[in-house]
Order: C-alpha cells, then structure tokens, then sequence
C-alpha cells in the first residue's frame, strides 16, 4: 500500500506507478485509529521548502506501520535540499525506521518562481526516474537518496530566509479576487478544508492551509492568485495523467 498527498497531481501519478492500493492521506488523517499493516508501505509526496507537507508530518506522527519494509518517495521540481535526509531525520523522531527514501524530480508547480507553460517543456525523464525506483522498490533496496553539502546549504539559506517573515506568512498567500463564481471547486481540492463558500463566493481562511496551491491551480476562472507575484498569472498545471475529479476524490474533506 502507498499513502499519498497530491496538489496538482504529480505524486497521485508517482503513486499510480508505484503501488495498487493508494490511500489519500487527507481523506484518512482524521480518523481515530491509524494503524497499518502491509508487506510493504511507502508514502508519496511532494516538498515544499525541501521538507514533506504539514499535514504529512502530522501524519507521519500520528500513524503506526506495521511493516519490513517503509518507504518514501519525495517529489520535487527545482532544487530537493536534501529533503531525503530530512525526511529520514522525521521518520526516526515518529519512530519509522525507513528502509528507503528517494526523490523524484517532477514539475515544478510554485508559481511565485516557475512559469508552467515553461515547465511543462523540460523533459525531466519522470517515467525513466520512476521505473528506476519501482525497480529499486519491487527488489527491496535500502537506502538513502544522496545528499551533498551544496544540498545542505540551500536549505540552510531557505531557513534563514523564512527566519525574517511571519511565522503565519504562508497561511496568507492565496487571495480570491470578486470575479468568483461560486462552482465550489477549490472548496473540493482543498486538503485540508480551508476554503468554503459563503454567499456564493470563495472564502480562504487562513490557520490550516498547506499552501499546496491546488485551489490556484483548478480554478476554472483563474481568479484565485496569491498575493505575492507570480511568474506566469495566466498559466495553470494539472499532472497530465491526472484528471480533476481524481484531485477532487484525493482531497475533498466534505
């Protein structure tokens, strides 16, 4: 079995190559009992600041695996800062020995610094890199994804650029402008349950969001941004593979 947490559906793809049994880590993270138990368990994701989601640590946290073998596979788009090493240093403090971690170079969907339409055109070799790892898997390698002191380095800077902004900066990024039309289809891929709609119109509230920007990237009106700039306000990204009532089905809290 293979949990997953998907935005644009990247990692919901990387999970379809990887296993049968997929889980959404947001449809099953409030549940009372999280105990599971498999021949093997893995857990796709993707980084964000070089380390798994919020909710994904939360999860991490709270979850007991029963297995011989756990596994990670970490995407990214740009730059992992080591976010193998980081993961493994999250998994021993939840009390996960992980047998193997990678990561997955994929799209790079954060809009303040990439253009998609420009990202869509790099040839990443996505299906070269997964069948590498699903070999890797299927023959149970162990082991961590190298990581180098220039690795170390990037995130070292990113911490120390998050040092001089509010500790809630993320949670005010997405900004709803008044042309909403209400379709509710940002309140249905929203992970973590942060948008809803009142009076026919969008609303975000801040103190949960993941700042995944799944709702930025479905909305059908392009009319939820963020409110800092952006490289290319007109161009959206959705996995190829993926189809919105999948990000829906993976997401949707109600």
């Amino acid at each position: 079995m293979i949990f997953y947490f998907t935005a644009t559906g990247n990692s919901l793809y990387a999970a379809r190559y990887l296993e049968e049994e997929l889980i959404s880590i947001p449809q099953v993270i409030d549940r009372e009992k999280l105990e599971f138990e498999g021949d093997r368990i893995g857990v796709v994701c993707p980084v964000y600041g070089h380390e798994v989601p919020s909710m994904v640590k939360e999860f991490l946290k709270k979850a007991r695996f029963k297995t011989e073998y756990f596994y990670m596979v970490l995407t990214y788009g740009n730059r992992h800062g080591g976010a193998a090493e980081l993961a493994e240093k999250l998994c021993r403090e939840c009390g996960i020995q992980p047998a193997y971690i990678n990561v997955l170079m994929m799209v790079d969907n954060w809009l303040p610094s990439f253009d998609m339409e420009e990202q869509v055109k790099i040839d990443k070799k996505v299906e070269e890199h997964l069948k590498g790892i699903k070999e890797d898997i299927d023959s149970r390698r162990r082991g961590i994804s190298p990581v180098t002191e220039e690795d170390r380095a990037a995130h070292q800077g990113f911490l120390a650029a998050q040092a001089g902004l509010p500790e809630d900066a993320w949670q005010h990024l997405i900004k709803i402008n008044e042309d909403c039309v209400g379709c509710g289809i940002c309140v249905q891929v929203c992970p973590s349950g942060s948008i809803h709609l009142e009076e026919g119109k969008a609303v975000h509230v801040p103190g949960k969001c993941q700042t995944c920007l799944a709702c930025v990237h479905s909305c059908p009106q392009k009319v939820i941004g963020l409110t800092i700039p952006e490289k290319n306000p007109n161009a959206r990204y959705r996995n190829p593979h993926v189809a919105l009532k999948d990000i829906i089905e993976a997401n949707c809290r109600k």
